[in-house]
């Protein structure tokens, strides 16, 4: 038999920590009915009579009071109810949070949508989305591609959020805000629920990828001593070229001699 311990659940956890019944290990308790009406402090020994005329159990809500508030309630009906407050905490803190997704002009259709399905389930988890487009090299040239690239983006968007101006350049690329639309307005995203910590982890490896490629582009446009283009060549410490390895026969010149 193996000595690791078993993996438990959350529930059974949870369970753990909670007192119920007999774990209560106060003599007087305050008890609640399960529709929340207050019934008094009682000895632990009538409340546990009272939870069993009931058909429920005895559960310890708030350990810290004085005296410990106590609840009527099955306690699998309790840790249900607890796992979807927690649920939907978890929602609430994700409200305000922005997401930022990066792409470039030229973008494949492919990776378009990749972009289009990841920023739907931001929006569709409350969050706005930073969308920036990012110029490479001789691609600010040509700026009206990144427009279109990122209106065409905000477009394909639209049953889901707006954008709260006009997309600007910043640095060298261009950058909106994306709010999404109340949920009454906003339409269901058709993919259904996704995992929203995977999705937030891809969106995070492809800016790394971008940041590298921006890395290594950077690297190569910086300026190299170049070789003088004739062949033998070398640069002398005036950066003019210096002849080498070519055999010039030079004659002497000829003496005067007085006549």
């Amino acid at each position: 038999m193996s000595n690791f311990p078993q993996r438990r659940s959350n529930n059974q956890q949870q369970n753990n920590q909670i007192r119920v019944n007999a774990k209560i290990r106060a003599r007087e308790v305050r008890v609640i009915s399960g529709e929340g009406k207050m019934l008094g402090v009682m000895s632990v020994q009538n409340a546990l009579v009272l939870a069993k005329e009931h058909g429920v159990d005895l559960v310890e809500i708030s350990p810290n009071a004085v005296p410990p508030v106590c609840k009527l309630v099955n306690i699998g009906k309790y840790l249900y109810d607890a796992a979807k407050r927690e649920k939907e905490a978890k929602k609430k803190q994700h409200t305000n949070k922005v997401k930022e997704i990066q792409i470039r002009p030229a973008i494949s259709d492919r990776d378009m949508q990749v972009k289009l399905d990841r920023a739907i389930v931001f929006f569709c988890n409350d969050m706005k989305v930073k969308l920036v487009l990012r110029f490479k090299g001789r691609e600010m040239q040509h700026k009206e591609f990144g427009f279109e690239t990122v209106n065409k983006f905000i477009e394909k968007v639209t049953p889901f959020a707006s954008a709260d101006s006009e997309p600007k350049i910043v640095g060298k690329g261009i950058t909106v805000m994306l709010n999404p639309l109340p949920r009454s307005r906003r339409a269901k995203n058709p993919k259904g629920e996704v995992n929203l910590q995977q999705l937030e982890e891809a969106e995070l490896e492809d800016q790394r990828k971008l940041d590298a490629e921006e890395g290594e582009e950077s690297s190569q446009n910086e300026p190299q001593e170049k070789n003088d283009s004739r062949k033998g060549g070398k640069k002398s410490s005036f950066g003019a070229p210096v002849l080498d390895e070519i055999n010039l026969e030079i004659s002497p010149k000829a003496h005067r001699h007085d006549i």
